[in-house]
């Protein structure tokens, strides 16, 4: 008689669920410390602090560790935990979701970069769209995680809609900007510097988009497209964000 081979133990949620919360952990403090490095940028761009500027740098590592972790966690999980659809979807979506926040992390750098370019020479002109473009897209961020937390459908297709009104005002700036560097050409060096700080807040927005964007994905496994190509807002060649 042949012997009865041993039954496999039951796969168990308990690591599963556990890794699963520990990614989302991650996600939460990698979008609040995001969040809080545009805020800085822009406030030091506002302010002229150097010191502040530098420290948005600075800390962009911070943003990049969690990033790696999170690609970490993910990757252990599919190859030790072995999920199946719901759950997979929700692992690549916190893989996408950490690339972008890293990415919106590197846009903020780049504008405290260009704030350091730009030092402590007079503005061209007063800072009121560039400081609007920020809170939307901060604003946007912030929804956008907490429309992760609860895997709200509705409430991530609906930030999408907000990102016109940042490129508007991107293109309101880029006139403006413009205006003032035609009329005087010892503007163009600072205004340059000033409309790659916009273009930066446009990415940003548009990242946040790609993120409502996975979480429709997560809870409903369809990928869609909620920015249209052409409603991008008038493209910079230069990579300021690096």
């Amino acid at each position: 008689m042949m012997p009865q081979m041993a039954a496999s133990a039951p796969h168990t949620r308990t690591g599963l669920d556990t890794s699963l919360e520990t990614m989302r952990d991650d996600l939460l403090r990698m979008g609040s410390l995001v969040e809080e490095q545009i805020v800085r940028a822009v406030q030091a761009l506002k302010a002229r602090d150097m010191v502040k500027a530098q420290e948005v740098i600075d800390t962009d590592a911070r943003v990049n560790e969690l990033r790696y972790k999170v690609e970490s966690d993910a990757i252990r999980v599919i190859a030790t935990q072995q999920p199946a659809a719901r759950d997979l979807r929700l692992i690549i979506t916190a893989v996408h979701m950490a690339a972008e926040m890293e990415r919106i992390a590197d846009h903020a750098r780049g504008i405290a970069k260009l704030s350091i370019r730009i030092g402590d020479e007079p503005l061209i002109k007063p800072l009121i769209d560039i400081p609007r473009m920020q809170e939307i897209a901060c604003s946007m961020l912030h929804d956008a995680i907490s429309a992760y937390i609860a895997m709200d459908v509705r409430a991530a297709e609906a930030i999408a809609g907000r990102d016109a009104e940042v490129d508007e005002l991107y293109r309101q700036v880029l006139r403006e900007l413009l205006t003032y560097m035609m009329q005087d050409q010892r503007r163009i060096t600072q205004g340059t510097y000033l409309l790659w700080i916009a273009h930066n807040l446009e990415r940003i927005a548009d990242r946040v988009i790609n993120i409502c964007e996975r979480i429709v994905f997560a809870e409903t496994g369809e990928l869609k497209e909620y920015k249209p190509a052409h409603s991008a807002a008038v493209p910079v060649t230069v990579d300021s964000a690096g």
